[in-house]
């Protein structure tokens, strides 16, 4: 509920906008508000059987959408569509996270869903809002000699350092997603061919080319070092092994890279994915084309891809001069 302070400051600073109700004095507004939102704490306590705190959380939300319409001389039934994208704008402007945002949109929804069972709408307002877009933040790309300074933390004279050196060839060298890594198969890798057979997303297939290097290192390991552990029953396929005996999991490979990136003195924000997305990157820069990429990543879409394509500053410019006619003027 609104503090009776805001309450007032909102009355007070009531303006009506286009889809306001002049004909309506702000007190009533307010009162209006205050009833439904008594009449849905109802609602959600004995018809949807929450909890009193879950209860109050829903409550909190809608006052945000509350405060806008009073401040706006908007009655509850009279709050449209475009009302509620103003003030979800609003929060985005000032930085309010987008799970908070999508929260404040449900509350909304399950609102309007009780007015229009109490016939007071005939449409949600809330139903199909659209919520702003918020900037993606790409991981930071690593360069080769990043790559060898995280390498270069490694006792490669101990078994789980071989095999950590191993996994950051393999994960720079080839694209693949943590969970693929982790998940690879003694069967899957095609050492004649220099590729590895991977199950992406949703078992997905797809063949990804390893360098020479990057496979000797990977049969140095299977020969020398996996060889010798204690491998569990149900884990023999696997490539590789922790020294318990058991493939790897994806957070044991998140934990010794970060212990690694700060023992080589990088101050970049460095996980898994960062491999991956140096990869691509690099790939992208070097003028692959971006269908191949698409391949090599096990991207559905083309348009996932094309994020990389933003950071080789030269892309854009060659696309445009080798397509566009007066370019070639």
């Amino acid at each position: 509920m609104v503090p009776q302070a805001e309450e007032e400051q909102s009355i007070i600073r009531c303006v009506p906008t286009q889809g306001g109700n002049i004909h309506m004095a702000p007190s009533d507004i307010t009162k209006r508000w205050r009833e439904v939102e008594r009449e849905f704490e109802t609602h959600l306590r004995l018809e949807r059987n929450l909890s009193a705190n879950t209860a109050s959380g829903y409550l909190s939300d809608l006052s945000h959408l509350e405060r806008y319409a009073v401040a706006r001389c908007i009655p509850p039934d009279k709050v449209e569509t475009a009302d509620i994208e103003s003030l979800i704008a609003e929060l985005n402007e000032l930085d309010i996270a987008a799970t908070t945002q999508s929260r404040f949109v449900s509350a909304f929804r399950t609102f309007y869903r009780m007015m229009i069972l109490d016939d007071r709408m005939k449409e949600n307002p809330a139903e199909f809002v659209t919520l702003p877009k918020r900037p993606k933040h790409l991981p930071d790309i690593l360069t080769d000699a990043d790559i060898d300074a995280i390498q270069s933390t490694f006792d490669r004279s101990t078994p789980d350092g071989e095999r950590n050196y191993v996994i950051i060839e393999v994960l720079y060298g080839c694209g693949l997603r943590v969970s693929e890594l982790v998940s690879l198969k003694l069967g899957d890798i095609y050492y004649d061919e220099q590729c590895l057979r991977i199950f992406g997303k949703g078992s997905k297939e797809r063949w990804v080319p390893i360098n020479r290097h990057a496979l000797d290192l990977m049969l140095t390991y299977i020969h020398n070092v996996r060889s010798h552990l204690d491998i569990k029953k149900g884990e023999e396929s696997f490539v590789f092994i922790s020294r318990l005996g058991r493939h790897l999991s994806r957070n044991f490979v998140f934990m010794f890279l970060q212990d690694a990136v700060k023992k080589a003195g990088i101050s970049k924000h460095v996980s898994p994915h960062s491999l991956r997305h140096s990869f691509a990157t690099e790939l992208v820069n070097g003028g692959a084309d971006l269908r191949a990429v698409q391949e090599m990543l096990g991207h559905a879409h083309l348009a996932t891809t094309e994020i990389y394509t933003h950071l080789s500053p030269g892309y854009l410019r060659e696309t445009i001069e080798t397509y566009h006619p007066h370019y070639k003027k």
